[in-house]
């Protein structure tokens, strides 16, 4: 290819280029001394994160169950699935299983979660009851917690679940929160 081509065929492109339709980078009209009012979030329309219903955001589904199985998911992972999910539990019962199913994420974190009291009696409400944790690999995309009874098995009452993710459990961590019942067990 010669120079006098090449220069040809440079100029059939900056002629190709400058060519196009009309209206297509117009400028848009500025609007001038709005007030700064419609360019922030106004309250009326968004509702705040309730921190004391269950998770939402990265988990698409959360709940308590008896128990859970792995099944072979539908991209051949391996899926973790609630076993008789359900919200009240016998005394008696010899764990109860928070499972989970996630969005996608882009790391590896931690799930915690933390069982309280909220109204059992002779139990004080800021005790911990049970606490479990699970890391939850990049390819991870469900898992489950597993609170175990503490000694002299579970007391009737209301239980309260405060699920947390990242590294530790800090007021900044806390995703949402689970509940569940214990009732007196059936002879």
């Amino acid at each position: 290819m010669t120079a006098a081509s090449r220069f040809v065929g440079a100029i059939a492109v900056m002629v190709v280029l400058s060519i196009r339709p009309v209206g297509w980078a117009d400028e848009l009209p500025l609007t001038k001394n709005v007030p700064i009012e419609e360019f922030q979030n106004r309250t009326q329309d968004s509702t705040p994160y309730d921190f004391d219903a269950p998770p939402k955001g990265m988990f698409r589904s959360i709940t308590t169950a008896e128990d859970f199985e792995e099944q072979l998911g539908f991209q051949r992972t391996h899926e973790i699935v609630p076993v008789r999910p359900t919200k009240r539990f016998a005394t008696n019962t010899p764990a109860i299983f928070i499972v989970f199913s996630l969005h996608q994420h882009y790391q590896g974190f931690k799930v915690f979660g933390l069982c309280l009291p909220e109204s059992v009696s002779g139990v004080a409400t800021d005790t911990p009851i049970s606490e479990d944790v699970m890391h939850v690999a990049l390819e991870d995309d469900s898992g489950y917690l597993k609170l175990s009874p503490p000694r002299g098995g579970w007391l009737p009452g209301r239980y309260k679940v405060e699920i947390h993710a990242g590294e530790e459990v800090n007021e900044m961590s806390l995703m949402g929160t689970m509940r569940f019942t214990v009732a007196a067990a059936k002879p």
